[in-house]
């Protein structure tokens, strides 16, 4: 029976191929207020300038390339059909390194939704969306983003996912941003889980399940990767 991996990623990745983050010293809502550009109080008030805000995101989406952890994860999943790819990011990184059936917490940059209905998305081409747009159910079209305040429309899909790894590893996420950061907890008691992290986060109750690889996510995800591929002889 092929292992079930379950990749958990956040930020610290993405900020590996040159995008900003939201939550650091320097991160975006250090220059925007969450309250202006993310709350669909905001997208009430003012939705040209969530679009702007949105347009310029995807611009640098866009521009931006897949790192070394991207393609490693994407090897990963190839070579172990059972590996699941549960993300907070909201670009197409991992997507655009060869990877499949990621889950998207928090939305997708490149795809617009219907103001009536959450799940109902369509791709945008290029990064610019035009205000007024509508989806094909007669709503106007927002960014497909899950704002502050709202439910998160594939969490117990994550949670399920969760729930049954064999392995989990995460990378580049604080553990801070809730639902997401309780996915841990949904992982079986005997599973191991990999924290890929230059930094010293306190792990709690889980340190002694937690194996910290501290490194960036370029450089220690490509090892871990190789190591289970050694392991599961692929």
């Amino acid at each position: 029976m092929s292992k079930k991996i379950v990749v958990f990623t956040g930020a610290g990745v993405s900020a590996e191929s040159g995008l900003g983050t939201f939550r650091d010293s320097d991160g975006l809502w250090e220059k925007y207020r969450i309250e202006d550009v993310c709350t669909h109080e905001a997208w009430l008030r003012n939705p040209q300038l969530c679009v702007d805000f949105y347009n310029a995101r995807r611009k640098d989406t866009l521009a931006a390339q897949p790192n070394a952890a991207h393609i490693a994860i994407a090897k990963l999943q190839k070579a172990i059909p059972g590996t699941r790819i549960i993300t907070q990011n909201i670009d197409d990184l991992h997507e655009r390194a060869g990877a499949t059936e990621v889950v998207h917490l928090h939305g997708e940059i490149t795809k617009l939704r219907s103001e009536k209905n959450e799940t109902a998305t369509v791709p945008l081409k290029g990064w610019e969306q035009h205000y007024g747009d509508r989806h094909p159910d007669g709503s106007l079209l927002r960014p497909y983003i899950v704002f502050f305040g709202e439910g998160v429309p594939y969490f117990d899909e994550a949670c399920r996912i969760a729930s049954e790894a064999d392995i989990m590893v995460v990378v580049g996420t604080s553990l801070n941003v809730y639902p997401a950061a309780s996915l841990i907890h949904y992982a079986p008691k005997d599973c191991p889980i990999y924290f890929v992290d230059p930094g010293q986060p306190e792990f709690g109750m889980w340190a002694d399940r937690i194996t910290h690889i501290r490194k960036k996510a370029t450089e220690g995800v490509p090892e871990l990767v190789e190591k289970l591929l050694k392991e599961f002889r692929v």
